[in-house]
């Protein structure tokens, strides 16, 4: 990402302040020169122009990076991560498809913040699966939605109400609040010592509210991640897509035992097929997404 020129960076060090202040400087761009610039990229790989639509929209990559606060993880190492999203966003960026930069790097941002999140969390055992997933980043706008505002555990019916709506066991919503409860920063925290200048932490937050363009561009993203699976599924045998299917795209995995049982051979055996179907895979979606001039997924 060096070629896009040196930008700032939020430190530890250097105070979160300091870091926001500075990126307000940067001037929003107009529709026309945000064409312009994206073209003068597309087309000439132009560094200067990718470095103007990168720093033009810091403020939005740090106002999505704040609605991700409570996690327990340093707020600079999620803008940071947001800000590669927003890289990622801008190298991948078609101005003909008629949106703008905005829309788009949304789900860039995202899905680098969670991915960090994720791998951070890790170390503690978070869930993998699909559902699991969707409750970790989901049960703080479940609880608002039914106003179950309380500190500490949550009232049975509540968690029965949430379980059911994500897809989940009362337990997994338990452990999850537990987890999650207790880190949150006030939402009237003001950021910034002079009173003049000083703003509110929910100044930062970006309204969820999908609109028709969000939607549209997470589909098409969506849609090509699909086609590059699909396509990339063809460099397996039948077993291999099978046991891979049923271990990793499965939203409930089928153990090793049964899948032993199934083909007749051992569990480590069915192990050594999955993780080289893995590697199979990952490979031609790589090799795929360079012949069709994408970004690899975000890892």
């Amino acid at each position: 990402m060096s070629n896009f020129g040196k930008l700032p960076a939020p430190t530890p060090e250097g105070g979160l302040n300091r870091y926001l202040q500075e990126i307000r400087k940067f001037p929003m761009l107009e529709p026309e020169e945000e064409y312009m610039l994206a073209k003068r990229w597309v087309d000439h790989q132009d560094t200067e122009a990718a470095h103007k639509l990168v720093t033009s929209h810091l403020r939005l990559a740090a106002k999505i990076a704040m609605g991700y606060r409570g996690y327990g993880l340093p707020q600079a190492e999620v803008i940071s991560e947001a800000n590669v999203g927003l890289m990622q966003a801008v190298k991948r960026f078609d101005p003909e498809k008629g949106f703008r930069l905005a829309t788009y790097a949304m789900w860039w941002i995202r899905a680098a913040i969670q991915e960090y999140i994720l791998r951070s969390w890790s170390l503690v055992k978070l869930g993998t699966t699909s559902a699991q997933k969707k409750l970790f980043f989901n049960l703080r706008k479940a609880k608002a939605r039914i106003g179950a505002l309380e500190e500490g555990d949550m009232r049975p019916e509540n968690v029965e109400r949430i379980a059911h709506d994500l897809g989940v066991t009362e337990d997994e919503v338990i452990s999850m609040n537990r987890r999650l409860s207790g880190g949150d920063a006030s939402l009237n925290a003001t950021v910034g010592s002079d009173a003049d200048s000083a703003t509110e932490w929910q100044d930062w937050l970006t309204d969820e509210t999908a609109n028709q363009e969000e939607e549209i561009a997470e589909r098409d993203e969506f849609e090509t991640r699909m086609q590059l699976l699909s396509e990339a599924m063809s460099v397996l045998n039948e077993r291999e897509r099978d046991i891979l299917t049923q271990r990793r795209l499965s939203d409930e995995p089928v153990t090793l035992e049964d899948l032993s049982g199934k083909y007749g051979v051992s569990r480590e055996r069915i192990r050594q097929i999955e993780v080289r179907a893995f590697e199979k895979l990952q490979k031609r979606m790589k090799e795929l997404a360079r012949e069709k001039g994408m970004l690899e997924p975000v890892a």
